[in-house]
């Protein structure tokens, strides 16, 4: 994401926005110049890729109409490739830590 305070805030608000309208609980959110850092639980029968869908959907669209710079991004602003990994044994404290740390990068 652009290094704009304003769009990053407003790239976090949508993100949460659409989490919660999909039930989906936020346990990190960090945005960075290029992509985004989301640890998140999603309820499997909904499905990771249905929320990221709607996620990047969402954000495309409202972005690109209250920051028109983001117009040049066509047709969206998201590449269609994303990263999936699920925590498994790992302690979801250390992920946690990890992505909000990526904010000092």
């Amino acid at each position: 994401m652009h290094p704009d305070p304003e769009l990053r805030s407003s790239v976090k608000q949508l993100i949460r926005e659409v989490c919660e309208e999909k039930g989906a609980w936020i346990v990190a959110l960090e945005t960075m110049p290029d992509h985004v850092h989301l640890l998140v639980e999603v309820d499997p029968q909904y499905g990771v890729h249905r929320l990221v869908k709607a996620i990047k959907g969402r954000t495309s669209r409202v972005l690109r109409d209250e920051f028109p710079h983001l117009k040049s991004k066509l047709p969206t602003l998201w590449t269609n490739s994303y990263f999936v990994a699920t925590t498994g044994g790992a302690p979801l404290a250390a992920i946690k830590k990890y992505v909000d740390e990526q904010k000092n990068r």
